[in-house]
């Protein structure tokens, strides 16, 4: 499986699958990363790319000290699945 890039422009953490796309949208405010949206092509879901998407997105959050929001159903349900994360929540 690829790595997870940030594209910093579109505001999107972004994965390459088979030729498919996987994205986390967020929106940069100060010291805080809103997550917004995931999505993930149906060509790769149930893979654990959407996972592998946000855990790096949420280690990246943690390596600038950025605080979370996550509007995302997907990020939340992530968080509240992965304990070790919830620290990062504004």
């Amino acid at each position: 499986m690829q790595k997870v890039h940030d594209n910093a422009a579109e505001q999107e953490f972004e994965i390459e699958v088979e030729g498919h796309r996987a994205i986390a949208a967020y929106q940069r405010e100060g010291g805080t990363i809103v997550f917004t949206h995931t999505k993930v092509p149906p060509e790769i879901e149930g893979r654990g790319v959407g996972s592998k998407l946000i855990r790096a997105a949420l280690d990246s959050a943690r390596d600038q000290g950025l605080q979370v929001v996550p509007q995302c159903p997907f990020v939340a349900a992530y968080i509240d699945r992965h304990p070790e994360y919830r620290d990062l929540l504004a």
